[in-house]
C-alpha cells in the first residue's frame, strides 16, 4: 500500500455504479449499463490510480451477473497494476467470518483482493479468521473505526467500562496488528474526512486510514492536515462521485483524478 501511494499518488476512487449515477451517464439501470460503466472506469483509470474500491452492494443486487462483473473488475483492475480494496464490511464471527474471509483474501477465489473493509460491530476478536488470511496470503483489512456518517457516532464513540470509547479501542487492536511494521501495516481503519479535528484520538496505528468522505460528502483535501494531524502520511483519500460524475469520457475521468492527486499532494506538502 505504501509504494502505490508513493508511485501513483494517494487516492482511492471509488466505483459506485448505483441507478442514479448510470442514469448521468446515459446508461441503463441493467448488467449492460453495470458492465459497461465499471469497464469504462478500470480502462480509463487502471494505470493511474493507486486504489480502486468497488463497492460490493452495487453489484450484488443484479444477482450471479452483477457478481460476474465485479469479478472481471477485480481481475482487469489488477492486472493494470492498482490494488483493489472490495468495500463490502463483512463482519460475522466464526465459520462464517472465515468464509467471508476466504471470500476476499483467498487467491483461489474469484474475487480475491488485495484488501477488503470489515465490520467490528461483533467485537473485535470475531475478526480474528480475516485477519490470519490476511497476513497467510499478504493482504490488508480496513475496519471500520469513525466513520464519516453521523449515525455511526453513537456506536463508535460509545464510552466502555474502562472509559475509552469503542472507536480508540479498535484503533488501539489495529497499531497492536501493525507493531514493528515497516513501511506501513497492513491493517487499515476508516476514518472519515468530514469529522473535524480528531486530535482526542490516536491515529498513529502505523498502518493506512481509508478517508471517506472527501468530495461529494463535502470534505476537500486541504482539510487532511487538520483531520488526521501527524498521521496525515498515512491518509488514502477517497473519492467516488467526485470522479464519477465525469464521466463517461476517459480523459475527464483522468483528469478528475490528476486534479485530486495533486490537491492531495499540496495539502501534505
Amino acid at each position: 500500500m505504501r509504494r502505490a501511494m508513493d508511485e501513483r499518488g494517494p487516492l482511492c476512487v471509488g466505483i459506485d455504479p448505483h441507478a442514479a449515477l448510470l442514469a448521468d451517464w446515459g446508461l441503463n439501470d441493467d448488467v449492460a449499463g453495470l458492465a459497461r460503466f465499471t469497464r469504462t472506469v478500470v480502462e480509463a483509470l487502471g494505470e493511474s490510480a493507486a486504489v480502486f474500491k468497488p463497492q460490493s452492494a452495487f453489484f450484488e443486487r443484479f444477482g450471479s451477473r452483477g457478481l460476474a462483473v465485479l469479478e472481471t473488475a477485480v481481475v482487469e483492475a489488477r492486472e493494470r497494476g492498482a490494488l483493489v480494496l472490495m468495500d463490502a464490511k463483512r463482519g460475522d464471527i466464526g465459520s462464517t467470518m472465515a468464509a467471508y474471509a476466504a471470500t476476499y483474501l483467498d487467491p483461489a477465489s474469484p474475487l480475491f483482493s488485495d484488501a477488503v473493509t470489515v465490520s467490528p460491530f461483533l467485537g473485535y476478536g470475531s475478526l480474528r479468521p480475516a485477519v490470519d488470511l490476511a497476513r497467510e496470503n499478504g493482504c490488508g483489512l480496513f475496519t471500520l473505526a469513525l466513520t464519516s456518517n453521523p449515525e455511526g457516532q453513537e456506536v463508535q464513540r460509545a464510552v466502555r467500562a474502562d472509559g475509552s470509547t469503542v472507536a480508540a479501542t479498535m484503533l488501539g487492536h489495529l497499531a497492536a496488528e501493525n507493531a514493528g511494521a515497516e513501511p506501513l501495516g497492513s491493517f487499515g481503519a476508516v476514518v472519515g474526512a468530514t469529522l473535524g479535528d480528531l486530535s482526542s484520538f490516536d491515529l498513529a496505528i502505523n498502518g493506512p486510514l481509508l478517508a471517506p468522505g472527501i468530495g461529494a460528502q463535502g470534505a476537500t483535501p486541504a482539510d487532511l492536515p487538520t483531520v488526521f494531524g501527524d498521521a496525515v502520511y498515512n491518509v488514502l483519500p477517497s473519492v467516488s462521485r467526485g470522479v464519477l460524475r465525469h464521466g463517461p469520457d476517459a480523459a475527464a475521468l483522468r483528469a478528475a483524478v490528476d486534479r485530486f492527486t495533486g490537491e492531495v499532494r499540496t495539502a501534505l506538502a
